[in-house]
């Protein structure tokens, strides 16, 4: 229920806080005391569109907070929850108005989308005027509403799940289907390549192995031919070994007869000796290391080409190749087993339309039954509601070819407001007193079936006389005991049988004027009511029939 509305700066309210109570809450008050502004600020709250004629004059923005609260199962905490917001305790939605048409939105102090805010609303609160598109006059939701009060929605959702079970058998079904009659068509070329990839059988990683081999023997070739000419320099025939050797084997004979001229000359040239015969087995070492297969080498180069070329060929990364081959195994194998397969495919499908059909069929008949009860529910309201000569009618139409997730079921409320007259849509034959009230019937008649927690009545009882204000009046009291009710009216028969009573009225000065609203006690609501039976001048027989109406409807409420 809707426990509380804040305003600020709105139109003619500068500040204002509304509590709201369980049950028929009635707001009244003369015309032009600001009724319409509380309706705006409350659809602006619910996600209707933003305006900057809202904001109250000489302020920069304004603002209207709606709290609500809900049962935890209801289905505005499951919105809350898929959009990853607080789920917990009340559910605040606050909107926020500036003077230079931009507005901003937030669902329990995180901000938001309009979008988000006005599915909120829409779980939350409805709305029912003469001329306010959040009525029942919206087709697509009819037989929604028929579902909910015949109570088959198991059935609905049981319905929905044959039907999509159907529809993903006819998406397999077609999918196989395509891909047996591209592999037909590539069969030749599939079975060609599948044996030549085969036959090459590319392994993980191979064009980088054999890049690898291929780079490191093309290196090993260019530095071949100088290391070996190194080691001709050092032990060929020109090699400078057996001099050096032969020189100083005759400075060590010297040596003796003057040390301190030939010993370090000895010493260099053997420590030389020493270098070169180290510098000789290095070049010998690398020699072997240089050492390679050209077989091997050309070997490595003809598999790296034959796999590029197939790279080529195939339009796939080298890496790839393997992953392509047993993709075309894969759809040879769809082609061989494909009329197999197929016949498997097609009997899912159509055992899963089988089921659907079933299932639908099941359900158009629980919502003939439901129409039936609804028509006759409605149509029992109709007499007090002054509309003793119309007729309800759910216009129901059934096409099995023509199959939805919701069933086969077309629905639509239609109307013949006079008898002789053509029956039609509701929102187009109805006028607007008389849609209003075809519209409370349908309400009493679904009670809290398929209906927000929160309904709201926008002056309903405009232009019908006393009876039928009083009918309308027992009605919205009736509502009031499944769900919250609050009604904006002029009628002191509907005003009496409220639970809570507020008085919309305007105060302030002649250049500056603002809308307040105020609970009213017993004496106070006796005489509003009196004003509301006698006009500008109330009499005391106007509130002899105030009381006498605040009596008796209290007399019935217990």
């Amino acid at each position: 229920m809707l426990c509380r509305l804040s305003i600020r700066d709105i139109v003619l309210i500068e500040r204002l806080d509304i509590d709201f109570s369980p049950g028929l809450s009635v707001l009244t008050g003369e015309t032009g005391a600001g009724k319409s502004i509380l309706l705006d600020a409350l659809s602006l709250a619910l996600g209707a569109r933003g305006d900057a004629s809202l904001v109250r004059h000489g302020a920069t923005q304004g603002q209207v907070s709606a709290v609500f609260d809900v049962p935890r199962n209801h289905p505005a905490r499951a919105i809350l929850a898929e959009n990853a917001l607080d789920e917990d305790g009340d559910i605040i939605l606050r909107r926020v108005q500036s003077a230079d048409g931009r507005t901003r939105v937030f669902v329990n102090d995180q901000p938001s989308s309009v979008a988000l805010m006005r599915e909120l609303g829409r779980a939350l609160v409805e709305i029912h005027g003469q001329h306010d598109e959040r009525a029942l006059v919206d087709a697509s939701a009819h037989r929604d509403l028929l579902d909910a009060f015949g109570g088959h929605l198991g059935e609905v959702r049981l319905c929905g799940a044959a039907w999509r079970q159907w529809r993903e058998a006819e998406e397999q079904l077609a999918l196989h289907r395509t891909r047996v009659e591209a592999a037909a068509r590539e069969a030749d070329y599939l079975r060609a390549s599948v044996a030549e990839l085969s036959r090459l059988d590319p392994q993980p990683d191979e064009e980088a192995q054999l890049a690898d081999i291929r780079s490191a023997m093309m290196k090993a070739e260019k530095v071949a031919a100088e290391i070996r000419d190194a080691g001709d320099v050092l032990s060929g025939p020109n090699s400078p070994t057996p001099q050096l050797a032969s020189l100083l084997r005759r400075l060590q004979r010297k040596s003796p007869a003057a040390p301190e001229l030939l010993d370090d000359v000895v010493k260099s040239l053997d420590e030389a000796l020493i270098s070169l015969d180290a510098a000789q087995a290095g070049v010998e070492a690398a020699l072997r290391a240089t050492e390679f297969d050209p077989e091997r080498l050309e070997k490595a180069e003809e598999r790296l080409f034959a796999l590029r070329a197939a790279s080529r060929k195939f339009a796939v990364p080298v890496d790839d190749l393997a992953r392509q081959r047993d993709l075309m195994a894969a759809d040879l194998a769809d082609l061989d087993a494909g009329e197999e397969r197929l016949g498997v495919l097609a009997r899912n499908a159509a055992a899963a339309r089988q089921a659907y059909e079933g299932a639908a069929a099941h359900l158009s008949q629980l919502r003939a039954g439901a129409a039936l009860g609804l028509t006759r529910a409605v149509m029992s309201e109709l007499p007090a509601l002054k509309l003793e000569r119309a007729e309800f009618i759910v216009e129901m139409s059934s096409k099995p070819d023509t199959c939805f997730e919701s069933g086969i079921d077309q629905v639509e409320f239609w109307v013949r407001t006079n008898p002789g007259t053509r029956a039609g849509p509701l929102m187009r034959l109805a006028s607007g007193g008389e849609l209003s009230r075809f519209l409370l019937a349908l309400k009493v008649a679904l009670a809290d079936r398929g209906s927000a927690p929160t309904l709201v009545f926008d002056e309903i009882d405009t232009g019908v006389g006393g009876a039928v204000a009083d009918a309308i009046g027992q009605r919205l009291a009736r509502l009031a005991g499944r769900v919250q009710v609050l009604s904006v009216t002029h009628a002191p028969q509907v005003a009496a049988r409220a639970a809570t009573h507020l008085l919309i009225s305007k105060t302030g000065s002649a250049d500056r004027v603002a809308t307040g609203v105020a609970e009213m006690d017993r004496p106070a609501r006796q005489e509003e009511i009196a004003r509301m039976l006698a006009g500008a001048t109330i009499t005391e027989e106007a509130r002899a029939a105030a009381e006498r109406l605040l009596r008796e409807n209290a007399a019935l409420a217990s």
